[in-house]
C-alpha cells in the first residue's frame, strides 16, 4: 500500500511516501516557514530532487495542498494517508480512521500539544475535503502509553482536579517506542522481555517496555519532563515554576518559553550550543561548562534509565535510538558504564564503530543486551494505515 505519511509541526510539514510492502521511499520533503514569509518547499520524487525559495504557505492546508498537487503531478500514486499526532489525550489507545467525531477529539485535547494537534487538524480537514475516498489515520504519539500502570501514570494531585483536566502521564515518542520493541522482538527471537529503551534527540525520553507492553516513560503531561534535552530543563522541582513566578516576576508565558526553549545542554553550556555534537567538540577543547553539560545529559540519561528498569523489577535488554542514541558513542559508553552496577557491560570497540542499521555493543559477558536500533516512525505510521484500513 503506498501511504502518505504527514507529520505537521508549529511551522514545518514533512512527508513521505512510503510503500508498505517494499518499504520504498518514493518521495519526500518538506515545507519550511509555514504561517511565515518567505518558505521553502523541498521535494524528492522518481530520483530528482528540487528546492522552491520564496514560497508562500500562509497556513497548513496551504503547504498539504501544494505537497499534493506536487505528488500528482510527478505521478506519485497514494492509498492512504497517516498523519502523526502528538497528543491523543485521554480518548486514543490505538490509531483511527478519521472521522467527524475523531477529528473534533483531536481538537479538543490540543491544549495538551497546541503547537501540533491543531496543525495537523487543519491538514486532515484539507485531506477530508479534496480527496474524500482517499482514507485518513491518524497515528498517535501517546497511544503506546495509553494503559500504562495507573501506578506509573497517575500524579498524586487531587483527583477531582485530575479528572476535571485530565492530568496525568501521557508520555510521548510512543510510535517509535512500537517500532523499537517490534524490531527487539525480531532481534533477539522475543527473548528480550524487559527492554528499556532510550529515544535521545534533541527531544528525549526513556521507555520501560515489558512483553511488548509500556510499564512507564519519562515524558509526562507534556513533554518537558524526564530526562534534560537540548533546549528544555527535563525534571525539576515543580515549585521552581512558582518561585520563578513570585520571586523573579516571569510571566508564565516567560517561564513556559524558559524551561522549553532556553533550558537543556543550550543553558548550562551558557547559551553556546544545544546540539550534542558540539557539546562532546567543546568539552574535548576543555571547555567547562560543556564538559558539565556533558556529564549531566549522561547522568540524567543513566539515572531515569535506572528508574525505568525499576518499573519492571530489572532489565535485560538496553537499546539507543533517535538522532543522538544512534550517532553519538560516548554518550551511549557514558550511560553503559554508570549501569555496569546492573549488570550492563559495553563492548567499547564495538560501540566506537559507526554501524549501519541495527547492531549489538554489549560485551558477551554482559547480564543485558546492549543494541542500537535506528527508529522508522514514518515506515511505521504507514504500516498502521494499512492495518487500520483492512479493519485489523
Amino acid at each position: 500500500m503506498n501511504v502518505l505519511v504527514v507529520n505537521a509541526g508549529s511551522s514545518t510539514l514533512k512527508y513521505q511516501v512510503i510503500d508498505t510492502k517494499s518499504h520504498k521511499v518514493s518521495a519526500k520533503g518538506s515545507c519550511e516557514r509555514v504561517c511565515f514569509t518567505g518558505g521553502t518547499f523541498t521535494h524528492a520524487a522518481n530520483g530528482s530532487k528540487k528546492v522552491t525559495e520564496n514560497i508562500e504557505f500562509p497556513d497548513h492546508k496551504v503547504a498539504i495542498e501544494v505537497v499534493l498537487k506536487d505528488l500528482e503531478a510527478n505521478g506519485v500514486k497514494i492509498e492512504g494517508i497517516g498523519h502523526r499526532i502528538v497528543q491523543g489525550g485521554w480518548y486514543f489507545g490505538d490509531s483511527s480512521l478519521v472521522d467527524e467525531d475523531v477529528l473534533a477529539k483531536i481538537r479538543e485535547v490540543a491544549p495538551l500539544a497546541p503547537l501540533h494537534n491543531n496543525p495537523e487538524a487543519n491538514v486532515i480537514e484539507y485531506c477530508l475535503e479534496q480527496y474524500p475516498d482517499l482514507p485518513n489515520v491518524t497515528v498517535y504519539d501517546t497511544a503506546f502509553h495509553f494503559n500504562m500502570p495507573e501506578v506509573a501514570k497517575t500524579y498524586a494531585l487531587p483527583k477531582d482536579v485530575c479528572d476535571k483536566l485530565h492530568i496525568r502521564k501521557y508520555g510521548a515518542h510512543g510510535t517509535s517506542y512500537r517500532y523499537i520493541s517490534k524490531k527487539v522482538a525480531e532481534m533477539t527471537n522475543g527473548e528480550a522481555r524487559k527492554v528499556v529503551v532510550c529515544h535521545i534527540g534533541s527531544g528525549a525520553s526513556l521507555c520501560a517496555i515489558e512483553d511488548g507492553k509500556c510499564m512507564d516513560t519519562t515524558m509526562g503531561l507534556t513533554p518537558l519532563d524526564g530526562v534534560m534535552m537540548g533546549t528544555r530543563c527535563g525534571s525539576i522541582d515543580p515549585a521552581t515554576v512558582c518561585y520563578l513566578q513570585r520571586e523573579g516576576g516571569y510571566t508564565f508565558d516567560e517561564v513556559d518559553e524558559m524551561m522549553n526553549k532556553k533550558s537543556g545542554l543550550l543553558a548550562v553550556t551558557g547559551g553556546k550550543t544545544n546540539d550534542c555534537r558540539n557539546v562532546e567538540e567543546l568539552a574535548a577543547a576543555g571547555d567547562p561548562e560543556a564538559q558539565l553539560a556533558f556529564d549531566m545529559f549522561v547522568y540524567k540519561i543513566a539515572a531515569k534509565a535506572a528508574e525505568m528498569a525499576t518499573s519492571m523489577c530489572g532489565m535485560d535488554t538496553l537499546v539507543f535510538t533517535a538522532g543522538i542514541g544512534e550517532h553519538a558513542p560516548a554518550v551511549r559508553a557514558g550511560v553503559a558504564d554508570r549501569l555496569a552496577f546492573m549488570g550492563v557491560k559495553m563492548d567499547h570497540a564495538r560501540n566506537a564503530l559507526r554501524g549501519d542499521g541495527a547492531w549489538c555493543l554489549s560485551a558477551k559477558d554482559s547480564k543485558v543486551k546492549i543494541f542500537v536500533i535506528p527508529t522508522d516512525e514514518e515506515f511505521m505510521i504507514a504500516s498502521d494505515v494499512e492495518r487500520i484500513v483492512n479493519g485489523k
